[in-house]
């Protein structure tokens, strides 16, 4: 479904990303991780097109839209959550999901029962009504993941999604992701919660320093000395190997 060949983000003399290159089976949850600056957010940018790529070319369902602005993109289907989230304070949560909702109903009220159905789906279903600066951390998550889903995606890229979860809150919000997938929505996701990735994703990509350093499931990722390496450091994986070995 999404084809990202050799991409490559410079700002200035920074380079953020350089050539990346994934991919993102039709029916999948894909993992994208990798440390802390490593250019995850930035990549996401440029799939949803709030960026542009220095070089390389991004491809959904074989077209190149590289050169598309985010809202012929998300007409495509494709959708994205922000790592911080920004509801509409004024709104209800109702009144916030239909602000995805209008881009394929634009009437009130089929935009708002739009909304209403998403919310529900999502877990929020007792607070359609209530203002959204009411929500906790955890359904401020979920009605950021409601308002991309308000838009009717094909593909959905989640931005740490789970971040400021506590262990309950993230056990509870899994079946959501699934069950999302399950109703055939393709999902791209960042997450530094491995335990969630080991659990959600058929494939991982890592990205370090701005690089695709290693690609494939998830328990074999997690055991790429390329990996080791770029979460904990130079000569991790070796002191790792020779403490298995002592």
């Amino acid at each position: 479904m999404l084809a990202v060949e050799a991409v490559t983000k410079r700002f200035s003399g920074l380079v953020a990303v350089r050539e990346a290159s994934l991919s993102v089976p039709a029916g999948t949850i894909t993992g994208l991780i990798g440390p802390n600056g490593a250019g995850k957010t930035t990549l996401f940018a440029m799939i949803s097109g709030f960026q542009a790529p220095s070089a390389g070319r991004i491809l959904f369902e074989g077209t190149d839209i590289t050169g598309e602005a985010p809202d012929r993109r998300a007409r495509r289907g494709i959708a994205r959550t922000f790592q911080i989230v920004q509801p509409f304070a004024g709104l209800t949560v109702c009144e916030n999901i239909a602000v995805g909702a209008y881009l394929r109903h634009p009437r009130r009220a089929e935009a708002l029962a739009r909304a209403r159905a998403v919310g529900t789906r999502v877990g929020l279903g007792d607070w359609l009504d209530a203002p959204a600066a009411t929500l906790t951390v955890a359904g401020r998550k979920r009605l950021e993941v409601a308002r991309a889903l308000a838009t009717e995606p094909r593909l959905l890229l989640l931005d740490e999604v789970l971040a400021g979860l506590n262990p309950s809150e993230i056990r509870d919000i899994l079946p959501v992701i699934r069950a999302i997938r399950d109703e055939g929505v393709t999902i791209l996701m960042i997450e530094h919660i491995m335990q969630a990735v080991m659990s959600l994703c058929e494939t991982v990509h890592v990205l370090a320093e701005g690089r695709i350093v290693a690609a494939g499931a998830p328990q074999a990722v997690c055991r790429d000395p390329r990996v080791i390496e770029a979460y904990l450091g130079k000569g991790a994986a070796a002191r790792m190997q020779e403490a298995a070995d002592a």
